[in-house]
C-alpha cells in the first residue's frame, strides 16, 4: 500500500465500498475481475486467478481492503504516469455511445445495462443498490460528470 498515493487509495476505497454491499469489510474475489475491468484492466481467467491466489493467501475467497490494495497496486503502479486525459476522453466517447440522442445524460436503466455488460454475474439487487448511490437525487438520469465519478471513483 506504500506505493499508492492518496488519490489512488480514495479511488480504491470507493471501488471496494461499492462492491462491499453488506459492509462487512470484505469483497468476494469473484468481483475482482469486474473491478479491474472498470479500472481499465481486462485480464484472461488464468491471469486473474493467478493474481487472486497470490493476494488471497488464506484462500477464503474474500479480500480485505489491504489485500485488495496490494492487488490493485500491481496495476496502478505499472504506469508511472497515468494518462488521466486519455481516460477521460475514452469515457466521454463511451458516454456518447450510450447517450444516443445527445441529451447530455443517460438513464439509470442504460447504466444498469453497462454494469451488466461489465459483469454478467451481478444481481439485480446489487445493481439497484449501486444505482441508488449513483443517482442520489433520484432523477433517473446520470450526466457525464456523475458517469465519470462512477467509472473513476473520483
Amino acid at each position: 500500500m506504500d506505493e499508492l498515493d492518496k488519490t489512488q487509495l480514495v479511488l480504491l476505497k470507493n471501488a471496494f465500498d461499492a462492491f462491499d454491499h453488506e459492509k462487512k469489510g470484505v469483497i468476494a474475489t469473484d468481483m475482482i475481475g469486474t473491478i479491474l475491468e472498470m479500472l481499465g484492466h481486462e485480464l484472461d481467467e488464468a491471469s486473474l486467478n493467478e493474481i487472486i491466489s497470490e493476494v488471497d493467501q488464506d484462500g477464503s475467497g474474500e479480500l480485505e481492503f489491504a489485500e485488495f490494495c496490494s492487488l490493485a497496486a500491481k496495476f496502478l503502479t505499472e504506469d508511472e504516469e497515468p494518462d488521466d486525459e486519455a481516460m477521460v476522453k475514452e469515457l466521454r466517447e463511451a458516454f456518447r455511445l450510450y447517450d444516443k440522442e445527445g441529451n447530455g445524460y443517460i438513464t439509470t436503466d442504460v447504466l444498469m445495462e453497462i454494469f451488466k455488460e461489465l459483469d454478467n454475474t451481478i444481481t439485480n439487487d446489487d445493481l439497484e443498490t449501486m444505482i441508488e448511490e449513483i443517482d442520489a437525487d433520484g432523477s433517473g438520469t446520470v450526466d457525464f460528470e456523475e458517469f465519470l465519478e462512477v467509472m473513476t471513483g473520483e
